[in-house]
Formats: C-alpha cells, structure tokens, sequence
C-alpha cells in the first residue's frame, strides 16, 4: 500500500509516524531513515524552511509507481537550506580526461538522489550557501563542492526515471574550480561501479529536468552527466554502439530559467539523442574571471558557455535563448562541442560577450547551426574554432558595427554557409 509522508517542522515531531498532517515529522533527518518503496510520496509544508538540513535518498519506485518529493498546504515553496551540510564522498573511480580534472572529494548537496530510479522532486526551494563555514574564502581552490540537487548512478546499472520539476535552485556556493564534480545547481553523475561485470555500467535513462529557475549558483546550472566511461566515447565519428552500453538515453531539459551561473549555463553530456528545448540562459560565465577564479592551481578551465552538449551525437537543441554570457576564453550562447550530429535550431542569442555559437575543435563533426536568430553578439559572431565540417544555414544576424563576423583567433578549419541573413546595425560610441 502507498504511503503520504507530512513533515512539518511547526507542529510535526520525528517520534511521529508522519502518516498524517497531524501527525508530521518535524525534520527531514526523519524522511532520511525511511525506507521508501514505490508508489510512496513524501509532502514538506508549504511556508517552511528545513534550515541545515538535507534529503539523501537511496530509493527505487517504478515507471508505473515513482516515488514523489513535494510539497503540501498554502504558501511559498518549502525551502531545504543545507548551508553545507549533507556530506558525501564522490569518486569516479577513475581519472577524467584531463589529469587536471578533480574527479574524487567531499560534496554538500541539499538532495541527493543516490543510485535512486523513478524518483521525482517538485516544488521545492533549495539553497546551500557557504557564508556559514569559518575561515574558507569564496575563491578557495580546495572549497567544498557543493550542490542544490546531486543525482548519482553507481551500482545499480541504469538508473531510469528521475524527474525534476519547479524546482527554485539558489545560492549554492560551490567550488568554481571543480567543472566535473556533482558542483553547482543541478548535476547528474556515473561514477565507477564496484563490480561492474554484475550491476553493468552505471549510467542513465528517461531523464526529465523541466520548469526549474536555478540562479547564483556556482559552478554550472544544470548539467547532465558526466560518466566514469568517458574513453569509451573517443573520436570524432561516434557510433550508437557505446551509448548503447555506457552513454545516457531519452534525456529531456526543457522550460528551465538558469541566471547568473558561475560557469556553464547548461549542458548535456555522452548522451544519445538529448533533448535540449525552451530553455534560457542569462549571464552565465560571470564567474569565469581573474577576480573570482583566483587560485586555480594546475586546473585548466576557466571556460564556460550558456547551452552545449559534450560527445553527445545528434543531440537538438531547439527554442533556447542565450543572453548576455559573460567574456571568457569561450563566452559564447552555444557551443557544438566534441560530438557528432548537434543541431541548433531556432534559437535566440543577444549581447553574448564571446559571441553567437562555436563549432569546436576537430571532434565536433556534422554540426548543423540553422534558422536561429543572433542579435548583438560581441566579440565576433562565430567561432569556427578548427572544426572540420560545420554547416551554417538560413540563419538571420544582426551584427554590430565594428564587430567581425569571424571572432579573432577562433577561426581556422572549415565550415559552409548557406541562405544566411546578416542585417547591420550602427556602431555604438
């Protein structure tokens, strides 16, 4: 039988059963010992702030019965507020593809979904700020990483069904640093299994990130996943065989608000067909810069665009809007990163420092960048960036006076236009 859990830290009381809105839990630590089985339903009141406090559930329902996190009564969003607790330990259990990639640490996150399936969490607030931690400044290069919402696959092969919906993601002081790390608003992570040979790769499946406003978080916004498997997934030419057994499928990140983001804005990675639509991204990358990202040590990084993909294969982004990304070694609204087949299409950039879109490097193949409209970039429009094979089509730009259309020292490689519009306007004194 499905049970409704109230928590309600008013009136509720953890000795409570929590069956019943008069009989609430006071704290989440109490939702924390549950053993939630399919079907089940989790409701925070409404008004309520759960202050150091966190949810870490390692939960399953099913695609008929998922598990649900949400809220109850009138009024604003329950507010889950960590302030830096929720400690776990990440390690992918192996090095990234940079040797200057942090890949193992200790994570704060506000939610944690850990190896769960078929759970979803709506309605909520969340923050995790850092003000609180004596003696560690904002730009430390060993900062504690930290997260709204962590979703990890490990030890359970494909981990299906995760939904995040409404969520009101903010203040999460994470580490600027730390790009791979479960570090920012929202991050989805495979890390190694321990007996892979049983469980299969860890990996996920049936992803939905959809109507969540994340804003001032630090590193990324939403990111979704990177993987332990990241060397099966080498070469331009991507073929479907290894997203088959390691890569992500049917990811969906749609009508999501991320403002304000230290790093990236959003971005989907090593996954098969993704789905990237109705999204916006506003002053992202203000992190990325000589004042903030201070300490860095031997990382390399201090890059970051608003919405791209990394070795995905033909992965759409369609009716975003990029404004306003601040100036960095990328800085641009989109990036058709290392992949094959990412389109672009019908979306919206305006006043992007680092420019309209980059086709990056050789191992980003068959990109097609087509009937989007740019209006204002800076910088330089595109960003060809030594790519092989772009193809950049019935697109309308409306270029500033004094503003290349080719941005200086990202040019190279080769790419064809066709059916271009490109409509001047006046420089600015």
């Amino acid at each position: 039988m499905c049970k409704t859990y109230y928590v309600d830290p008013l009136t509720g009381k953890d000795e409570n059963d929590g069956l019943h809105e008069d009989r609430a839990f006071a704290t989440l630590f109490a939702v924390n010992r549950l053993a939630l089985a399919p079907g089940d339903t989790v409701l925070l009141r409404r008004g309520c702030r759960f202050e150091k406090q966190f949810l870490q559930l390692q939960c399953s329902g099913t695609e008929g019965s998922p598990i649900t996190i949400g809220a109850y009564g009138e009024g604003c969003a329950p507010c889950i507020a960590a302030d830096g607790q929720g400690i776990w330990y990440q390690d992918y259990g192996c090095a990234l593809d940079s040797p200057t990639h942090v890949h193992h640490g200790y994570v704060s996150s506000a939610v944690l979904l850990y190896d769960a399936a078929y759970v979803t969490v709506r309605d909520l607030e969340i923050t995790n700020r850092a003000e609180a931690v004596i003696g560690e400044r904002y730009s430390q290069a060993d900062k504690m990483q930290r997260t709204g919402v962590a979703v990890v696959a490990k030890d359970k092969g494909i981990r299906r069904g995760i939904t995040l919906q409404n969520l009101l993601v903010h203040d999460v002081n994470g580490n600027v640093y730390d790009k791979h790390m479960n570090n920012g608003g929202i991050y989805m992570t495979a890390l190694r299994p321990q007996n892979e040979a049983a469980t299969g790769a860890a990996r996920f499946g049936d992803i939905l990130v959809e109507g969540c406003y994340v804003a001032h978080v630090s590193r990324w916004g939403i990111a979704v996943g990177y993987t332990y498997a990241h060397a099966q997934f080498q070469g331009a030419a991507l073929d479907e065989k290894p997203f088959a057994a390691y890569g992500h499928e049917n990811i969906v990140i749609r009508d999501n608000y991320v403002k304000a983001a230290g790093g990236d804005g959003i971005t989907v990675m090593y996954a098969l067909r993704p789905l990237v639509d109705h999204n916006t991204a506003d002053s992202v990358a203000c992190e990325m810069n000589d004042r903030i990202y201070s300490e860095p040590g031997n990382r390399l990084g201090k890059v970051a665009a608003a919405i791209w993909p990394w070795k995905c294969k033909d992965a759409l982004f369609r009716y975003n809007e990029a404004v306003d990304t601040r100036l960095n070694q990328d800085g641009m609204a989109y990036d058709a990163d290392s992949g094959d087949g990412t389109v672009y299409e019908y979306n919206y950039s305006r006043m992007n420092e680092g420019g309209c879109v980059m086709f990056c490097l050789q191992e980003a193949i068959h990109n097609t960048f087509r009937r989007n409209v740019s209006y204002d970039d800076l910088g330089g429009t595109i960003s060809p960036s030594e790519n092989p094979d772009a193809r950049i089509e019935e697109n309308t730009f409306y270029v500033r006076g004094g503003v290349p259309f080719v941005r200086p020292h990202m040019g190279g490689g080769s790419y064809t236009e066709r059916d271009n519009t490109v409509i001047p306007l006046p420089e600015k004194e």
